[in-house]
Parts: structure tokens; sequence; C-alpha cells
């Protein structure tokens, strides 16, 4: 190439105007997104069934700061899906080795390094259990490649299904145990069933366990069960105070016993005496 023919060229690129070096520069990710749709959760039900596992995991996770656990949030992840008004709400999940100090009204994904979640739970209900097991399951499978993806309809105690993203990049089922529960290796949890009231409603509920099978308490159930661990010692220790306060009372109540009888074999003695008889050769 001559040397006139690259100075041309040179004088070319640096007399673009201003709209062709704009167009050299990559658009930027949208930041004004929506992160409410306006829908309501299913039911007061499935409202609940949300924050219990929300909570669980804080439990469960207390003093670690490296997760994110949300709910009913949109979960960005490409310009198209943008573009399409294509927005993905999961009803609850975790996103692990992430700051989860930080604020979030919605989790996007070029925001987060390009994290995905990595646990999702959706509380299914009959409209929307074909999505929940279809479309959004090959999404989370294929696009998203969460490691755990569980479903529980909270009106149906009999709907709890999971499972695991395999080496092969493919969902494998995860086998219930003997109780029903449902191992989910990346929060080292056991997702199970537990019947009972909460909020004033009382169900069948989706709540983590430990690795031991110990129930994760709420923040209420922890204070009613520290409440009545507090009753429990302290009945202990009336109960002992009791017991104590007894044996001393029957042991006072024995010496003066004692000292009665030996007052009694004293004045026969005495009366043996006034008598002209010796006691010691009775």
């Amino acid at each position: 190439m001559s040397a006139k023919l690259v100075q041309e060229q040179s004088t070319q690129i640096n007399e673009l105007t201003p709209v062709q070096q704009d167009d050299l520069t990559p658009s930027m990710p949208p930041t004004d997104l929506p992160y409410d749709d306006g829908e309501p959760l299913e039911s007061n039900r499935h409202r609940i069934a949300m924050n219990v596992l929300i909570e669980g995991v804080h439990q469960a996770y207390q003093g670690r700061e490296d997760y994110f656990a949300g709910g009913n949030m949109f979960v960005y992840y490409s310009s198209q899906q943008v573009r399409n008004r294509d927005f993905r709400g999961p009803d609850f999940f975790v996103t692990l080795d992430v700051d989860g100090r930080e604020e979030r009204r919605s989790w996007i994904l070029w925001e987060e390094m390009g994290r995905y979640p990595n646990v999702i739970v959706e509380l299914m209900s009959p409209s929307t259990a074909s999505q929940d097991t279809g479309v959004k399951k090959r999404l989370y499978e294929q696009t998203f490649q969460t490691r755990d993806y569980f479903v529980y309809d909270p009106f149906d105690r009999e709907s709890l299904q999971g499972w695991h993203l395999g080496s092969n990049g493919r969902y494998d089922a995860i086998a219930p145990d003997d109780r029903g529960w449902l191992w989910c290796e990346t929060l080292g949890l056991w997702v199970g069933l537990w019947e009972g009231e909460i909020l004033r409603e009382t169900a069948t509920w989706v709540r983590f366990y430990d690795p031991d099978g110990n129930l994760i308490l709420l923040g209420t159930e922890q204070a009613e069960y520290e409440r009545q661990e507090k009753e429990r010692e302290r009945q202990e220790k009336e109960a002992a105070q009791q017991r104590a306060d007894l044996a001393e009372s029957n042991l006072q109540e024995k010496e003066e016993e004692l000292a009665s009888l030996e007052e009694h074999q004293q004045k026969m003695r005495d009366r043996l005496l006034e008598l002209g008889v010796d006691p010691n050769t009775l």
C-alpha cells in the first residue's frame, strides 16, 4: 500500500462526523428498568410462602453476607428480553457469592457480573403449573443454568418437585427421601413440608430444614422457642427448689419426731427410777 493511500485513509478516519463516531461507541445497557408489573401474587398464601422461604434462608445463613435472597423480582438477563418486555420474576431465588448488603429492586445481570440465581423456587397455581414446569424450567436450565429448581403449589401438598443441574447441563429430578423431602445441594439444606399456622393461615408450607433434619425456625418461632426454653428452665428451678424445701421440711420433721421420742424415753426412765427400778436391768 502506498504512503499516499495510507495518508488518505487516515484523513478519512479523522474526518468522521460526530454521528459516525457515536456509531462506533457501543450503547450502554438500559438502567431505567421496571421492577414491578403491578400483578399481585396468586393469593395471600402464596405471598406468605414466598416470605417464609426468604426468611428461612436468612435464618439459616445468619452471620453471612455473601448471598442475596429475593422474591417476586424481575431478573434481567439480555437486551433482547428488555426490548421484548419479556419480564421474568421468580417467586423466590438465592444467588451465592455476591454482596448481600446491596439494595436491589431487580436482579440485573450486567450489574451483577453476570451472576444468575443459583436456586429458584416457583410457587405454582393451576394457571401457572404448566409454565413453571415447562417454559420456565427450560429457561432456568438452559439460559440461567440454575443449579437447583423447585416448584410447589401451596394449596397442593403433593405438588413438591425439584431438579438439580447435572454435569451434562440438563436437569435431573431430585429423588425425595422417606419423608418426602428434597435435598438442595447448593444451599446445603433440605426442602420439605411443614404443616401449621403462619400469620393466621394454616396450611402445608414448603420450608427449609438443616442437614440434621431440624426445622429452620422463623424469627417469631425462634423467639417463641426461646421464651418456652426460659419458662421451662424457670419451672425446673422452681421444682428443684420445692424438692429441696420438701427434703428440708421432712428432715426437720424427722428431727422433731426423734427429739420427741428421746424425750418420752427419758421420762419413762425417770419414772422407773422413781419406782425404784433400774431401767438398765430391763
